[in-house]
């Protein structure tokens, strides 16, 4: 975004200076030796999907190039250029294994079509990838880093010219896809995280444009703690059931990871529910919409838990403790419901009592903690054969508790 888009340079902005972003230099100064290697090195910096700089010569620096080299081992003299016909030739063979993957996706309006009609083709393709298996999703999303690598050190040749905005649209899609997938299906390759810390370290951290899917198919942008029965309804009616289902599958996610800031045994519930539903899916179990719906359903679910509080006359507090130690079967059977409430109330406030600032990183007040719990259930008579399970359940709540009330 910045406004500066090509500068002439002399000296030391030659060798001292560093963007990244950097792809085209024009040589037309003779250079030699360490100067000229430095000059090169302002281009050649890795970054996002550009592997290496381009360098037009207008001088014929390549005798120059080949004596500075002389200092460097065979190694890296051998790994110092490439034949940008290898570069074409990888590009294409990408290109053709991405169309593979989208037979039958008509995009043809992505190429010549407006504004709105570009973005309604990358929704469409987005939805039509995200509807193949998984393997073919991923090898998808390789295929597009691996053609965009490639492009950028061919991007001045006809045949790339030729495929370009192709290109830019396989990139969208991609874009796309990686938006609305759940974080811990973000996995990074080794080469992405050394490129991320070279970046921060650099503080050239530019953000990559995505798109906006929730815009794209008229959805305004949902708040996660609500998913309101509207909203689940709008997705619900989504033409595109794969991206409706992905989007859900998101939105799930990080209602869960909300709902375990506050209880854990409804949290893990979920998240069962969330990854049986998935595998579901993924084994092509159950149809698109019957998984929409059972996710839907678990979202109205997810809605209900306050109500569940106010029915049983519990705070959210008391109500995560409720459902720790009333979890196994022998509490539910030993005690009146009363009973089990009456006992997450005394452990709400007694945790409540004992917490302190530091009592998640100091061992003896953790210890503490867990001589108060144990003495509390003792009083009740908790059933024995699941105390040790109910203090740790109880112990990692509080320890949700504990981080909850030191946010505030």
């Amino acid at each position: 975004e910045d406004e500066l888009k090509i500068v002439i340079v002399c000296d030391m902005w030659l060798t001292g200076f560093d963007v990244p972003c950097l792809h085209t230099m024009y040589i037309d100064k003779p250079m030699s030796g360490h100067n000229l290697m430095q000059a090169i090195a302002r281009v050649n910096r890795v970054f996002k999907d550009k592997p290496g700089g381009l360098i037009v010569d207008y001088i014929g620096i390549a005798d120059n190039l080949r004596s500075a080299l002389a200092q460097y081992t065979p190694s890296d003299r051998k790994t110092t250029g490439i034949d940008p016909q290898v570069a074409i030739d990888l590009m294409l063979e990408k290109y053709e294994q991405i169309q593979g993957t989208l037979h039958g996706l008509d995009y043809s309006s992505y190429i010549s079509g407006s504004a709105s009609e570009r973005m309604a083709c990358i929704v469409s393709g987005v939805d039509f990838v995200l509807g193949k298996p998984e393997d073919e999703k991923k090898e998808f999303l390789n295929l597009v880093v691996e053609i965009g690598k490639a492009y950028a050190l061919c991007s001045t040749s006809e045949q790339a010219q030729a495929i370009n905005v192709e290109i830019s649209y396989f990139k969208a899609i991609k874009s796309g896809i990686i938006k609305i997938l759940p974080k811990d299906k973000q996995k990074k390759t080794k080469d992405q995280i050394e490129y991320e810390i070279g970046q921060l370290v650099s503080k050239s951290v530019i953000s990559e444009e995505v798109v906006d899917i929730f815009a794209s198919v008229g959805l305004n942008k949902p708040d996660i703690s609500i998913l309101s029965d509207e909203f689940l309804e709008e997705v619900k009616g989504l033409p595109q059931k794969n991206l409706a289902l992905e989007l859900l599958r998101r939105l799930l996610d990080g209602k869960i990871k909300s709902i375990a800031k506050k209880n854990v045994v409804q949290a893990k519930k979920f998240s069962e529910m969330l990854e049986a539903s998935v595998i579901q899916y993924e084994k092509r179990s159950l149809e698109t919409v019957e998984v929409i719906k059972a996710l839907v359903d678990m979202a109205k679910d997810m809605n209900e838990l306050h109500k569940r509080g106010e029915k049983l006359g519990l705070s959210d507090d008391e109500l995560a403790f409720y459902d720790a130690i009333s979890s196994n079967e022998s509490a539910r059977d030993f005690y009146e419901n009363d009973v089990l409430k009456q006992i997450a109330k005394e452990l709400t406030i007694s945790i409540k009592n004992n917490i302190k600032v530091d009592w998640d990183v100091r061992e003896s007040v953790r210890a503490q903690m867990r001589i108060t719990v144990k003495r509390l259930l003792r009083k009740y008579k908790y059933p024995p054969d699941k105390q040790a399970t109910a203090v740790d359940l109880i112990i990692e709540q509080a320890e949700k508790m504990c981080e909850s009330e030191l946010d505030k």
